[in-house]
């Protein structure tokens, strides 16, 4: 390898091939590139993943995270993604308990700090991957191919496709199952670092590489892919099968008992026996722990493993590949969702998108036969390890196996990617050994990194907020419905429903069947006042999805404002078919109870919503009112002390309860009340008018008439404030005159 390596010389300078200045070029390159994100915002899948994620706080024992799937889904459920990533969770619960608080430059400074080390341990791995395993007679390691490894690690380092990984909180999965990935792969080279006998190994050293890779998959399913990395370096690199012998025997018909000595020893059959149980023991109780069961996916997620003819399927996953290869030759294009429509189907051979996948196995197979049948064995064996961590770690996203949840996803070429680059940097060098013009591609080299590193850069910015994320899927993907639906839902979030209808529009236009979008349309409609659009597009929704609760509660909502009451209520009792435990479902069923004066039946349903979610304010602030309006005093006093013992800082719960003691009056705990809520909203003008009512009753005359100004300076419209405090003046004026 040294040849190939001194190719690069011209590179390379000498200075920075020490290993500490390499690895610190390659870590401080990382950082360059993604350090833009480390104040962004939580954004996509960060929401479920973290921040509505119930497993990351203290009140969720420890134990629930190796039951739950990696959104907080019990993997019993039939709608867990059965990604099992329990290890990652715990990192995100870490993140949380330390940082006091789910603030996202905690979260985003860990996988800035963890792809900078994943880097600098690439400068390693790639070390042996160029240069062979050779050690001194002290258990040193030598690094044969400097220069090679340094190039490789840094073309990783500034690669744009990482940036969802790195900028993109949940990424974290994916980082972590890399870092225990390659530390596994590093442990696996241990085992030969002491043995001074040709073919032996540290048993100790191969069980930590298995432990390692189970630690890899714990972060990230990918990461038990390892052992099939170990075992083609164990075969190439520490056995030395020479694969162009072995082929020229069979076609000679020779008989192999001439095989390499490492096979005649059962050292390699040894451990290719430990790495293929440790990973068969590994998979099982993984599947055990999934329920046996694979995850749901629909049509939506994966169209293509979806269609009947498998022609179709295999052509559209070819395409897909040919895609991922694409991303990592050329990282300009990029999204954060590839689904919904963003990657029409090929439905036939005639479709000119079938030269990508023509031109894919053409320069595959051109690898793999170079790889398999070069003369030269430092070739061969560069190729097929370049080619092995390119594709082992890609296959569980391949849809071979098992159906995926996703078209494309940049974040499973996190890992793919060294392969990439491994093979690209043995490109450059075998391309400058054969030229002339080394200046030419020393340039081309240097112009790929700081491009890469610039495109890292813009993009990292493009992941700090969701605002700019979804804009900037628009011109890459705009025939993605879900693009058009989460521009809308960011919108709307902001207060824009008209832009924000026109993005839900699209969406439904593009997929007729996308459910959310016309949930979140009908909502907007609803708030409108558009009730009868509103309707059809939420009964369309769960005609289409009939065990889809929150539309059957959005679709109740709307038939009550129609004032159709049965309909709704059957609507309500729907989604709580669908969902046993929706509390705003319950309060939503507690408010039609409410407007047919079924009282009983309506504090029940709140009840139940305080129940589930014994922070639901609202639910709590009804019952307050509906027993306060109905006479019931003492049950009101009894439920507004309940509630402020559960949300102890609820202004309006403090309010309805001031209200409630102030008729019983209990005047001087009602004014603590009314004066702790004023407190935490000064400028809410019924909050001082019912102060003044209550000065009013208690006879503080000047106090009331001081609290009805107020209240009447920050609505002049109220019309009761208005009525009393023109009574208190009258009888101001009158105890005036009587006193003159």
């Amino acid at each position: 390898m040294a040849e190939w390596d001194a190719s690069l010389d011209h590179i390379i300078p000498s200075s920075v091939l020490p290993p500490f200045w390499a690895k610190f070029l390659v870590g401080f390159a990382s950082l360059v590139c993604f350090a833009r994100s480390y104040d962004g915002d939580f954004v996509f899948d960060d929401s479920e993943a973290i921040v509505n994620n119930k497993d990351l706080r203290a009140e969720t024992p420890l134990g629930d995270l190796w039951h739950h799937d990696f959104w907080g889904s019990r993997l019993s459920s039939n709608t867990s993604h059965k990604s099992y990533r329990p290890l990652t969770v715990l990192t995100f619960r870490m993140n949380y308990y330390l940082s006091g608080g789910f603030h996202p430059k905690s979260f985003h400074v860990v996988n800035i700090a963890l792809h900078g080390g994943i880097c600098v341990l690439l400068v390693d791995v790639f070390s042996v991957l160029f240069g062979g395993l050779q050690y001194t007679s002290k258990g040193r390691r030598l690094n044969l191919a400097p220069r090679s490894s340094l190039l490789a690690a840094l073309l990783f380092a500034v690669h744009p496709v990482h940036t969802e990984c790195v900028a993109g909180v949940v990424g974290r999965a994916d980082l972590l199952g890399a870092l225990f990935f390659l530390l596994s792969f590093l442990g696996y080279c241990k085992a030969f670092r002491e043995t001074t006998k040709e073919g032996t190994h540290s048993t100790f050293w191969v069980l930590l590489s298995i432990l390692l890779g189970a630690v890899a998959m714990l972060c990230k399913e990918q990461g038990i892919t390892v052992l099939g990395l170990n075992a083609i370096f164990d075969i190439l690199v520490i056995g030395k099968l020479n694969v162009l012998e072995i082929v020229q025997k069979v076609l000679r018909k020779d008989r192999l008992v001439e095989s390499p000595g490492m096979l005649r020893t059962g050292g390699l059959l040894f451990r290719m026996t430990l790495l293929a149980l440790g990973g068969a023991g590994v998979l099982y109780v993984r599947w055990k722990i999934m329920g046996t069961g694979p995850p749901a996916f629909t049509e939506v997620d994966n169209p293509a493993s979806f269609a009947d003819s498998v022609l179709v399927r295999a052509m559209n996953y070819n395409y897909y590949y040919s895609l991922n290869a694409w991303l990592l030759l050329c990282p300009w294009w990029l999204c954060f969702d590839w689904s919904m429509g963003c990657i029409p189907l090929i439905k036939s051979v005639g479709d000119w998108r079938v030269i990508a996948l023509a031109a894919l196995w053409f320069c595959l197979i051109g690898l793999i036969r170079q790889a398999l049948c070069s003369e030269d064995s430092h070739k061969r064996r560069i190729l097929t390890l370049g080619l092995g961590l390119l594709i082992i770690p890609f296959l569980p996203a391949s849809n071979l196996f098992f159906r995926v949840g996703f078209v494309v996803a940049e974040r499973v070429l996190y890992l793919p990617s060294a392969g990439y680059c491994m093979l690209l940097t043995f490109g450059f060098a075998a391309l400058s050994k054969h030229t002339k013009k080394k200046k030419l591609i020393a340039a081309l080299i240097l112009g790929i990194l700081f491009l890469n590193m610039l495109r890292c850069v813009v993009r990292s910015s493009e992941w700090r907020s969701e605002d700019q994320l979804f804009q900037s899927a628009l011109s890459v993907c705009p025939l993605n419905a879900k693009v058009h639906y989460n521009v809308g839902k960011n919108l709307a979030d902001k207060g824009n429903q008209t832009a924000a209808i026109r993005y839900y529009r699209e969406a439904v236009r593009l997929n007729p069947k996308y459910v959310h979008a016309m949930n979140n349309l009908g909502n907007i409609l609803k708030e409108r006042n558009e009730l009868q659009e509103a309707e059809e597009l939420l009964s369309l929704a769960v005609q289409i999805q009939p065990d889809f609760a929150a539309a059957w509660m959005n679709l109740g909502i709307v038939q009550n404002s129609l004032k159709r009451f049965q309909a709704a209520e059957q609507s309500y009792r729907t989604a709580i078919k669908h969902r046993r435990k929706y509390p705003d479902c319950y309060y939503n069923l507690g408010r039609l109870y409410a407007d047919l004066n079924r009282h009983v039946d309506a504090l029940n349903a709140w009840r139940n919503a305080t129940v589930l979610k014994p922070e639901h304010s609202l639910a709590w602030n009804n019952m307050i009112i509906l027993l306060d309006n109905t006479g019931n005093l003492a049950q009101a006093e009894a439920v507004g002390r309940e509630a402020l013992e559960l949300i102890p800082n609820d202004h309006s719960l403090m309010f309805s309860l001031a209200n409630v003691l102030g008729k019983s009056q209990k005047y001087k705990e009602s004014e603590a009340l009314f004066l702790k809520a004023i407190k935490a909203h000064p400028n809410t003008a019924s909050y001082h008018g019912n102060l003044a009512v209550l000065y009013h009753r208690w006879g503080h005359l000047d106090l009331a008439k001081k609290h009805y100004e107020i209240s009447l300076r920050l609505d002049p419209t109220a019309s009761g404030t208005k009525e009393n405090y023109g009574l208190l003046r009258r009888k101001l004026e009158q105890m005036q005159k009587k006193n003159v």
